[in-house]
């Protein structure tokens, strides 16, 4: 099965993604993910996409679809993958489809501009071990260093409240249209986020049908 999870950033797509590819055995292929650690090794990708994630602008097609279109050519794709964060825009939805990727179901998962700000602004990371934490719904022991290694923990510029707004205003003007182009194909699932982390997932199985 072919999934894209599609929402606003920090609605809960790579949590969602990574439980229903454990229980399909298949890839989650975060963009985001790809992109950050490109930034922390330096790499030419990595420089040139620095700049737009800090400042809440998205990457350019470019970069993204060389990513993407590598990624997918590898074997581990073959019975299936969840797409997270990609596609962003109708452009790109179109150059996938030119790679001859069929998509089968896309998942739209829906949480309020508040509640992501909210939810954003409060998380914290261990630079040495990547340990993330949220100052209220899953504090450290003190809130300020990291319960497994003890390093101090930070807030990633791109969870920066103004950044947050800034990001919201790009998905909204350039993302979200990717939702009627998909509803068009009737493939659209629109899932509404809960609350509590295991009722989305409830949600989320129930609208894949598994």
């Amino acid at each position: 099965m072919n999934i894209i999870f599609f929402g606003p950033p920090g609605a809960g797509k790579g949590t969602q993604a990574e439980i229903i590819s454990k229980e399909l055995n298949i890839p989650t292929i975060s963009t985001g993910a790809i992109i950050r650690e490109a930034i922390k090794n330096g790499t030419e990708m990595g420089l040139a996409a620095k700049s737009a994630i800090e400042s809440g602008a998205l990457v350019s097609d470019e970069i993204v679809i060389g990513i993407i279109k590598d990624r997918l050519a590898e074997p581990d794709c073959k019975n299936g993958f969840i797409l997270d964060g990609f596609p962003r825009t109708i452009p790109q939805a179109i150059a996938l489809e030119k790679l001859g990727v069929n998509i089968d179901v896309v998942i739209s998962l829906e949480v309020a501009d508040e509640t992501i700000i909210n939810r954003m602004s409060g998380r914290r990371v261990c630079g040495k071990c990547g340990a993330t934490y949220h100052i209220v719904s899953n504090p450290s022991r003190d809130n300020k260093t990291c319960d497994k290694c003890g390093s101090e923990l930070t807030m990633r510029k791109d969870d920066d409240p103004e950044v947050v707004k800034n990001r919201l205003v790009t998905y909204h003007k350039e993302t979200e249209p990717l939702l009627e182009y998909y509803t068009k194909k009737g493939i659209v699932k629109t899932v509404v986020g809960q609350e509590k982390l295991e009722d989305t997932t409830s949600l989320t199985r129930a609208a894949l049908g598994l």
